[in-house]
């Protein structure tokens, strides 16, 4: 794949580690949603360290007065595309316990594989938020794409884009189609097969984290 200034691929030991266990077909469902939960902590950390919205906020320590920087309240908007994304949700909740969430309901259609949107729940005020919009597989980019365009529809300007496992098809499709949208992603698989599956990849990570399957 080439480089896209605007993606950014982890090379991180323990996220390796985690993605070794979420891979493997005999990891339980418990197990399989906390290490979605554990990875989208640890790349929530990475993804933000370049900006979040901050404000001063003077602090009285047992000593004296301080003014320290704090993240500002209400600063930031999770969009979890269903039904996979809600998994990733509380990995950043654990980070930002008072970040609104907005929801982008999509499925694939199985013969074009092109994503077809049902559902769209976003809080007001969206627009001026810094989005994360978080989908686990990053396949053939479509349902990525089409959420990050109707965000832009709704006026958002400050959008990143997190996934788990990306295809070099996806990432570069997103990379390509939203320039102006930084694309995280923990690790680049080989390839989609001729269903549009992520290969290696986990299998559905819808099934795996809700029982579905």
């Amino acid at each position: 794949m080439k480089h896209y200034d605007n993606v950014v691929i982890f090379d991180h030991p323990l996220i390796r580690h985690k993605i070794a266990i979420l891979r493997d077909e005999a990891t339980s469902m418990k197990e399989f949603r906390e290490l979605v939960e554990e990875i989208t902590t640890l790349m929530t950390y990475e993804c933000l360290k370049d900006g979040v919205p901050t404000t001063e906020r003077e602090v009285k320590t047992p000593l004296e007065v301080c003014t320290q920087r704090v993240v500002k309240d209400n600063a930031i908007v999770i969009v979890p595309i269903l039904r996979a994304g809600l998994g990733m949700v509380n990995g950043i909740h654990v980070l930002f316990p008072s970040a609104r969430v907005g929801h982008i309901g999509m499925y694939r259609d199985e013969e074009t594989f092109e994503p077809q949107t049902y559902y769209c729940k976003l809080p007001d005020g969206i627009e001026d938020k810094l989005v994360l919009v978080v989908d686990p597989m990053l396949a053939t980019g479509g349902s990525a794409c089409d959420a990050i365009r109707l965000l832009k529809a709704r006026g958002c300007k400050h959008i990143k884009f997190m996934a788990i496992i990306g295809a070099p098809v996806g990432v570069s499709r997103v990379a390509e189609e939203h320039p102006d949208v930084n694309i995280y992603v923990s690790t680049l698989d080989r390839e989609l097969n001729e269903k549009g599956y992520i290969l290696p990849g986990l299998g559905d990570a819808g099934d795996r984290l809700f029982g579905t399957k």
